[in-house]
């Protein structure tokens, strides 16, 4: 097995891993109630998805 010649920086190292990051969920403004949901998704709110009405929601 091949090992390596020379000690790999912490600089050169860091800058490989720059793209490993966790990033917030994209979120859009629901047309009918307003609340956050996730695009391409029901809204869990109301129970629409393109101004119809997919889920019936309980209201609690």
């Amino acid at each position: 097995m091949p090992n390596p010649k020379h000690k790999t920086s912490k600089q050169r190292r860091n800058k490989r891993r720059t793209h490993k990051k966790l990033q917030a969920p994209n979120t859009v403004q629901c047309p009918q109630c307003h609340e956050p949901k996730l695009p391409h998704h029901v809204c869990l709110s109301c129970g629409t998805y393109k101004k119809r009405q997919v889920l019936a929601v309980e209201e609690v």
